[in-house]
């Protein structure tokens, strides 16, 4: 392998202050210290769901582990709707640490934004249309993260050859591209339509950092994209799983009864969170330790994911295919010019 850039500059890169574009994207039960820690020490940037520890001090500690462990940016996902009720206490918390940078799911970012603006904090929010980005744009989030078909855990239904260029055409802000991108040249076709970093769930899942049942990365390893499957007996909505024995008994729709309460403007948020909470139960479980109620969350990649390797042996290979599929480009480039009328 030829050497690597010090650095692929984009405007996220010069924005965060990482060495490249990519974020290990924050998965639920995944995305623990070490896996965030070595993401960012190897270039990219390490994201965390701020629930993944049961209690607001517990991530407090998290928190501080990280930044004790690297002085490199790092992310933390916060969910910004009712069915978080930690919101507010694990918001003053990113405050108090002054993380690097925030990513929003699920909600209005408003206060989010205002709050870690004022200690120099970076707001990147996950929009899966054009209506909901130019709302965040002009509530001042710094970016968006453009989840598209494809992705694992709540994907967008748009296409990202689609959903990338649409939202470069009508945003300022930077674009993070996400769903099913697991390899460099991946990353330098998301790069040409217009975005200036993506992330990536599902191949740092197959990483030796990564604390998790070994079914779990052997399923990625054996999966295809037509073994990716949307179910909404997760979380309410649809969520990309792996199809396994367990899932196609499961299901992928909801009872007549659940349907209907969850459009009952007075039971809805209860509803919801109900099902939230029976749904992790089942993913970290499944997650964590071996059960024959197999639930993983997995995006189309998978059928791109061949080995299970550190983050910084694949932080390397990543920049490689990059820097290799951007030189070819140049060839085809140079090629084009010299071809006569």
């Amino acid at each position: 392998m030829s050497s690597l850039p010090q650095q692929i500059p984009s405007t996220f890169t010069r924005m965060v202050g990482c060495k490249y574009p990519i974020i290990a994207g924050p998965m639920f039960l995944v995305s623990d210290v070490d896996l965030v820690v070595a993401t960012s020490e190897t270039g990219g940037v390490g994201g965390m769901p701020s629930l993944n520890w049961r209690t607001t001090e517990e991530f407090r500690t998290a928190v501080q582990a990280v930044k004790k462990r690297t002085q490199k940016p790092f992310a933390v996902n916060l969910i910004v709707n009712q069915s978080n009720p930690r919101q507010e206490a694990d918001l003053e918390v990113c405050v108090q640490e002054k993380v690097p940078m925030i990513i929003t799911s699920l909600g209005n970012p408003k206060t989010v934004i205002q709050a870690m603006h004022q200690v120099g904090g970076k707001i990147f929010c996950d929009v899966t249309d054009l209506k909901y980005a130019e709302k965040v744009e002009g509530l001042g989030a710094d970016g968006v993260i453009a989840v598209s078909s494809g992705a694992g855990g709540h994907a967008g239904p748009i296409s990202p050859f689609v959903l990338i260029p649409y939202l470069k055409k009508h945003l300022k802000i930077p674009i993070v591209a996400a769903g099913g991108i697991s390899t460099g040249e991946q990353i330098a076709a998301a790069m040409t339509l217009g975005a200036s970093a993506v992330q990536m769930g599902t191949r740092f899942i197959a990483s030796t950092e990564a604390h998790v049942e070994e079914n779990y990365k052997n399923a990625i390893l054996k999966s295809d994209p037509e073994d990716i499957m949307l179910t909404k007996k997760i979380s309410g909505t649809n969520l990309a799983v792996i199809k396994t024995p367990y899932i196609e008994k499961l299901g992928t729709e909801l009872g007549i009864v659940e349907a209907n309460l969850l459009k009952n403007p007075k039971l809805k948020k209860y509803v919801k969170m109900a099902r939230i909470w029976i749904g992790s139960q089942k993913l970290k479980n499944a997650i964590l330790g071996p059960t024959y109620k197999e639930v993983w969350s997995a995006g189309q990649g998978v059928g791109l994911i061949e080995d299970i390797s550190s983050v910084k042996e694949i932080m390397n290979r990543l920049v490689h295919e990059y820097v290799t599929a951007m030189e070819r480009n140049k060839e085809m480039l140079q090629a084009l010019s010299h071809t006569g009328p």
